[in-house]
């Protein structure tokens, strides 16, 4: 059984995904076990390959957190598709951890995160979009992108 309402839901949001991303370290971007897909800790890639820098109390505001993680969401979106086959295959989010680039003094770690949450329930839907999750603040995180995002997924 596959969510072939996935997809659906993904064109109607009119957003297009961002070329999934190789490594630039000694990883896997994604590891498949068993009925579980774990994806590494990913950035906000652009369309054309770059990434959203900056840091979220300084160079960026809140809103400006909340759609890097949404672009964080698509790029997750796009090593599915790329490496799955399809957002179909997924049941459901189990598990999002949403690390924050931000001052510190700033701390509305969870409110940036929403902006992946909140794709991916409008991707699976409520039921099965929305896992546990944790949202921190971070010091800095690589190449000074504003957020980074690891999840797991539970597949058909």
């Amino acid at each position: 059984m596959e969510n072939n309402h996935a997809e659906e839901k993904l064109a109607a949001l009119g957003l297009s995904l961002p070329p999934a991303p190789t490594p630039l370290g000694v990883y896997k971007p994604f590891l498949i076990d068993g009925k579980y897909l774990y994806l590494s800790g990913h950035g906000p890639v652009q369309d054309d390959k770059s990434l959203i820098i900056g840091r979220i109390g300084d160079a960026l505001d809140i809103e400006q957190g909340k759609l890097a993680a949404r672009q964080v969401g698509l790029t997750m979106l796009s090593t599915i598709k790329t490496h799955v086959g399809s957002l179909a295959k997924v049941k459901r989010v189990i598990k999002v951890l949403g690390m924050v680039n931000c001052t510190p003094d700033f701390e509305r770690h969870p409110y940036v995160i929403n902006g992946c949450s909140e794709l991916f329930a409008a991707v699976w839907g409520e039921e099965n979009g929305v896992g546990v999750r944790s949202a921190v603040g971070f010091g800095s995180l690589p190449d000074n992108i504003p957020v980074e995002i690891e999840a797991l997924f539970e597949l058909y």
